[in-house]
């Protein structure tokens, strides 16, 4: 797998071991560094700054000795670049017409692409840098000799890899970072998508924590990758101590990281998906409407593609739910609150004090209806106006009208229970449809009677339906039409389903529903279903969904690789290969994904009317808001691709 194919770019970041002053030393460790990345197909590392001599040579830097010495170590490495067909980015001090320069050095296959000085010169507490460095502001020209080579030389230079063209690099260094505009934003909203930054930030109590909120914070900002390379604990201790705290960071995530204050050279590998980068901007219109103030220079770096087995870069299986379990108990606790937020808004301009809620005795529906409880208490409103309608019918088992029965009664919701089996076959009578024919006809009546039950029912109490249908049976159009596909306000439209299930989990641990938490844990072991077949002869149910449609966890990855990042079917073959390796097979995963297209496409146009309904993470079916398509649309170029 060639991975500029899948719009991939692996990249490097190193702190590598370090003597003080000991240019071929250093140089050395740098070589071993470059070596070990080209051996996992990494060809383009970033180094700290001044790496070549050090940070903390202090007045040494004075010495033409150690300027000479740090330039023979640049040509050592120009040469092994050439050999590894590789690029590398260096710190080291350069002098040009009497003045010195704190420098990144773009070295790639066997040339000096470009230098980039440093733009802002620290000058307070433990950093000295203006007395020794000048800052890029006072450059002469934009080209500097080294040995006979015209090196292009300033701020205004981004650099282009030759096989691929959209991977284009912005370098910046240590206080340029923390400045309150880094050239890195410029660099961005000029095009470059990898922004690398050679640092030599000391260490104190919480600066790794605020470091670490800098490089995510501007990643997400400039919707970039981050680069960042600091300094180690090789670094002089005479006053300060380097932890060597390098990280790469994407649109916000952070990648990987190194650990801090290790002796040891340290290389951290990570595959940046430029492809999701440039999916953000396009629907970034702050973005697409911002202008750089600054032009830039465009030089071409060349270095052989990297080619892998598999993707260096974690891949959730579930990308809608925390790994974190912090973050997971935050993120539901969010959801929660907007839930209730969004319903009790829709009381309070209705004027309306009940609500009506079909309760099956599944996950949807009691997400729903524990999302109405929070509601009517927010509101101080009682529970008893939360009519609760369970409605069995021939596929319903026990266990879930007892699920459905229970948790009504323990919430102290008014529960009404209202058979449907007598009008569905009156229905049937009248359509002259067989009732041991199990076709759509025979599973579709029972949907829509018992949506004309609430509708009804919701007209005899003034209340409003509350419909519980959740996001990934929007995308997968598993609803029927004008049946549980309509209802008056969506509470769950916007939650997949692996949330739903996560939501379910949560709320059984919290001590307001205290009463239902067995409930809960309950409706969690039984399988999805919409029980719309009859039940074998010991009661239970033979229909499963995910057995028909497919794994709503496969499903609901789709649809976020799909909708939230609008990555092509290969791709998202690619990432579920790595995510699922060892719950499905290749093949397997192809085909659910084969199914989620050919449904996404179909069923757009139950989508195109559906109720309102609130939005509460990144993707969005509604037609009103994030998501516009035409219900004849073809998928047979993403079918295609899949093939």
């Amino acid at each position: 797998m060639i991975l500029s194919d899948f719009d991939l770019f692996r990249v490097g970041v190193a702190s590598p071991a370090l003597r003080v002053a000991d240019v071929e030393f250093n140089t050395d460790e740098i070589l071993a560094i470059l070596r070990r990345a080209a051996e996992r197909e990494c060809r383009f590392v970033v180094f700290p700054e001044l790496c070549l001599t050090g940070y903390t040579c202090a007045d040494l830097f004075y010495q033409f000795s150690l300027q000479h010495a740090a330039l023979r170590g640049l040509q050592r490495i120009v040469a092994a670049t050439e050999m590894l067909d590789s690029t590398a980015i260096i710190g080291l001090p350069i002098a040009e017409n009497g003045k010195l320069y704190n420098c990144a050095a773009i070295v790639s296959s066997g040339r000096i692409a470009g230098i980039v000085p440093k733009k802002f010169l620290p000058n307070s507490a433990e950093y000295n840098e203006k007395r020794w460095f000048a800052p890029a502001q006072e450059l002469p020209q934009g080209e500097i000799l080294i040995k006979d080579q015209r090196i292009p030389f300033g701020t205004d230079i981004l650099f282009r890899i030759n096989h691929q063209h959209t991977a284009l690099v912005g370098v910046e260094i240590c206080e340029d970072l923390w400045s309150v505009i880094p050239p890195s934003s410029s660099q961005a909203l000029a095009g470059a998508v990898i922004l690398v930054n050679l640092s030599a930030s000391s260490e104190s109590v919480g600066k790794s924590d605020f470091r670490r909120r800098l490089v995510l914070s501007q990643s997400e900002r400039c919707m970039s990758a981050y680069l960042y390379a600091a300094a180690g604990a090789g670094e002089s201790t005479t006053d300060v101590v380097f932890g060597g705290h390098s990280m790469i960071a994407e649109n916000g995530k952070l990648l990987a990281e190194t650990p801090r204050f290790e002796f040891d050279s340290r290389l951290i590998i990570s595959d940046i998906d430029i492809g999701q980068i440039l999916t953000e901007r396009q629907h970034n219109t702050s973005y697409i409407s911002e202008q750089s103030a600054n032009s830039f220079r465009i030089v071409e770096i060349c270095q052989k593609q990297s080619q892998a087995d598999r993707i260096l870069r974690t891949v959730s299986s579930n990308p809608f739910i925390p790994k974190n379990d912090l973050e997971k108990n935050n993120r539901c606790t969010e959801i929660f609150d907007i839930q209730i937020t969004a319903l009790a808004k829709r009381l309070l301009h209705t004027g309306l004090h009940s609500v009506v809620i079909g309760v099956s005795g599944g996950l949807d529906s009691a997400l729903a209806l524990l999302a109405a409880v929070g509601a009517f208490d927010k509101l101080a409103l009682p529970r008893k106006s939360i009519v609760a309608i369970t409605m069995p019918g021939f596929g319903t088992t026990d266990r879930t009208r007892n699920n459905a029965e229970q948790l009504a009664e323990l919430l102290g919701c008014t529960l009404r229970i209202i058979p449907i089996e007598a009008a569905i076959r009156q229905h049937f009578a009248d359509l002259g449809h067989e009732e041991d024919t199990h076709d759509i006809l025979y599973e579709n009546a029972q949907a829509r009677e018992r949506t004309q039950i609430l509708m009804d029912a919701a007209h005899q109490s003034h209340s409003i339906v509350v419909g519980t249908g959740d996001l990934s049976e929007l995308a997968l159009g598993w609803c029927t039409y004008n049946g549980d596909h309509i209802s008056m306000y969506g509470i769950n439209a916007g939650i997949p389903k692996t949330l739903v299930r996560t939501m379910i989990e949560w709320l059984s641990e919290q001590e307001f529903v205290a009463e239902v938490s067995n409930v809960l844990k309950n409706i969690l072991s039984v399988p999805i279903s919409p029980e719309l077949l009859p039940t074998d002869e010991s009661g239970n149910n033979s229909q499963q969904t995910e057995s028909i449609i497919g794994p709503y966890s496969l499903h609901d990855f789709f649809l976020y690789y799909t909708i939230r990042l609008a990555m092509p079917p290969a791709k998202i073959l690619l990432y579920a290969n790595e995510a699922f390796y060892s719950e499905y097979d290749s093949q397997e995963i192809k085909e659910w994904l084969q199914v989620f297209y050919r449904r996404f496409f179909s069923q757009q146009f139950k989508r195109s009317c559906m109720p309102d309904g609130v939005k509460v993470g990144s993707v969005s079916l509604s037609p009103r808001g994030d998501w516009r398509m035409p219900s004849d649309a073809v998928p047979s170029i993403w079918l295609e691709e899949i093939e």
